[in-house]
């Protein structure tokens, strides 16, 4: 074990001293291996950061809320059929409760309506365009996140009554208020004066599409009265109890909803019902997509640098064939020699691992500090997986040169010229 020990270390020795030596011819031989890790590990942490990404943004819909729309979230060829069907009210939201109160062991909870539209908010002399505004009820508070900041959200005296009153999102009182406290304080909605009762904690973005940081959220009777008819595209969001039973409580949720359209058997369903694993779906075959790219990317660089590798290792078995033949006549065994022109290769192969992951962490960190909102994680994770690709590589490409020279005649390498 001693004497293994000391044929490793030495190897090693010889190794560094023959990359310093060769600097140059080093340095263009990893340049594949180089690019190969800095595309693996790019891609690796581009699929985390959508991953991570999209979970946040998965949260803000709730992993435990059912959507009763007019449209499905997924794309669709059937435009004009959903674009005819009858508009989601408010009222079927309260005619639903009603059906999922008397189901006995129902797995749905709550419904509530939550329609939603797009204005103006003023402050002052200052205005924000295309704010999403909601109306709910205090239920909203059951199914949906609406933790503040500051103040509170709404009551049920508020929500029934439809005072004026509003949630505001945060950038919302960022980009209207400033540095002031905007409790208190009343904003216009359109032409419509409303108190600011409660600010938001960030919530983030939907997949950076809709920020939920710019919204405003006011009572429901509100809402009606000043913006809509009653008419309007809603949508109802049902809270299930048990998240494990997802599939079973859309079925009751769609069979319920039904019973509320009060559809015969042999119609069809003319609504949708969403959840967030629809957009689970429709992001798979994005991240599949991004790992064939990567892996191609990272296969063919990888598979250039350990050609280059190997032909390196074999020059430099040629170069220092008279050295092999010496030192085998001196009683170095044929392990010795295998063993020094691997791990000159797998060496060489660290280094360019090594370079690769450092110019990764660049690239990260610039992405990081340009796009602060963008969801880009650095694993350790891919700093083990990017070194052993690199010993990996350093050893397919490597075995056969340190093969022949571990084969080589001392007595032919003693003549070789």
């Amino acid at each position: 074990m001693r004497r293994l020990i000391y044929e490793w270390a030495e190897s090693c020795r010889i190794a560094a001293q023959q990359i310093a030596a060769n600097r140059t011819r080093s340095f263009l031989t990893i340049l594949g291996v180089i690019i190969g890790i800095v595309a693996v590990t790019l891609m690796g942490t581009a699929i985390r950061g959508i991953d991570t990404g999209f979970d946040r943004s998965m949260s803000l819909l709730g992993d435990d809320v059912l959507y009763v729309e007019q449209w499905p979230w997924t794309p669709g060829e059937d435009f004009w059929l959903y674009r005819n069907r009858p508009d989601i009210k408010v009222a079927d939201a309260g005619r639903l409760n009603e059906v999922i109160a008397s189901t006995p062991n129902s797995r749905l909870r709550l419904a509530v309506p939550a329609p939603a539209t797009m204005e103006t908010v003023t402050y002052a002399k200052r205005q924000l365009s295309n704010v999403y505004i909601m109306g709910t009820t205090s239920d909203y508070a059951l199914i949906g996140i609406t933790d503040c900041r500051s103040g509170r959200f709404l009551n049920e005296p508020e929500s029934r009554g439809g005072r004026n009153v509003c949630v505001i999102g945060l950038d919302v009182a960022e980009n209207l208020f400033g540095a002031d406290d905007p409790l208190g304080k009343t904003l216009k909605i359109g032409n419509q004066g409303y108190q600011v009762i409660g600010v938001f904690e960030r919530q983030g973005s939907f997949l950076g599409l809709f920020s939920f940081d710019s919204q405003v959220v006011i009572p429901l009777a509100s809402y009606a009265k000043y913006f809509k008819t009653g008419s309007e595209n809603a949508s109802i969001r049902v809270k299930v109890k048990d998240r494990r039973q997802m599939d079973e409580a859309r079925e009751e949720l769609r069979g319920a909803f039904r019973r509320v359209r009060g559809l015969l058997p042999e119609q069809a369903d003319n609504f949708a019902i969403n959840e967030q694993q629809a957009f689970r779906s429709t992001l798979e075959p994005v991240k599949a997509g991004l790992a064939i790219a990567g892996l191609f990317i990272t296969g063919l660089a990888l598979f250039v640098g350990a050609i280059g590798i190997m032909n390196v290792t074999f020059v430099s078995v040629r170069e220092r064939t008279r050295e092999i033949g010496t030192r085998k006549a001196l009683g170095a065994r044929r392990r010795t020699i295998l063993m020094q022109f691997l791990i000159e290769a797998v060496a060489v192969c660290l280094l360019g691992g090594a370079i690769g992951l450092v110019l990764a962490f660049g690239l990260f960190t610039l992405v990081a500090s340009l796009f602060p909102s963008f969801p880009i994680q650095f694993s350790p994770f891919l700093v083990f997986v990017a070194l052993i690709i690199s010993v990996l590589t350093g050893i397919s490409s490597g075995f056969v040169p340190a093969w022949q020279a571990s084969s080589l005649n001392p007595v032919e390498a003693l003549r070789y010229e």
